[in-house]
């Protein structure tokens, strides 16, 4: 009897062929819709294979807004902190500058003074008895200094001169009141000028 047709076909080899093309290929497998297909059975995931990117946790202190420090300007001018110093420190100069002038001034001042003890120590001609009296402008009031009368007579002209020393008034040569006025120029109080013209036709011996 004649091979049927199906072991002619297997003869041939053709059936097999079709079972191998006929055959699904394998896929991967997916189980229900939703869930992960990472590792099962409680397998640990592999550390090199990277994993899914996780969103940045913010740091301590980032979830509270600070307030700006003070910065430096454009152009580079001084913060706060340095305008304080820089006036504390201009400040300073001024006042050591003040305190300066100060003991210069008071420097100069007791040298005049002893300047002028030397100057009128033994030079002053008050006479205790004198009864003419010389009265002269001094500080805004009318003052005045006792004289004999050949002394009210060489105040008038010129001879002889008025100076303030310690609150009292001396009756000094017309050399020591000029060397008076060139240490200090207000000591000098009284010392006429011949040459100056008369003021209401007073005259120079007047007394008054």
């Amino acid at each position: 009897m004649a091979d049927s047709l199906r072991d002619q076909l297997l003869k041939s080899g053709l059936v097999q062929k079709l079972k191998s093309e006929a055959k699904p290929a394998a896929r991967p497998d997916s189980s229900e819709p939703g869930k992960s297909s990472g590792p099962r059975n409680g397998a640990r995931p592999d550390p090199r294979r990277p994993g899914p990117a996780r969103p940045a946790q913010p740091s301590a202190g980032q979830g509270k807004p600070q307030a700006p420090r003070p910065a430096r300007t454009e152009g580079g001018e001084p913060d706060l902190a340095q305008a304080y110093a820089l006036r504390a420190r201009s400040e300073r100069e001024e006042r050591e500058r003040v305190q300066r002038e100060a003991e210069q001034k008071a420097k100069e001042k007791r040298e005049r003074k002893e300047q002028m003890s030397k100057l009128l120590n033994g030079s002053a001609l008050n006479v205790a008895d004198a009864e003419h009296a010389r009265h002269f402008e001094h500080g805004g009031k009318i003052r005045r200094i006792y004289c004999t009368q050949e002394q009210l007579a060489a105040v008038n002209r010129g001879e002889l001169g008025v100076v303030q020393q310690n609150g009292r008034y001396l009756l000094v040569t017309l050399d020591v009141a000029q060397k008076a006025k060139a240490i200090a120029a207000e000591a000098l109080v009284l010392l006429v000028d011949p040459n100056a013209p008369l003021e209401d036709d007073v005259p120079a011996d007047l007394i008054w």
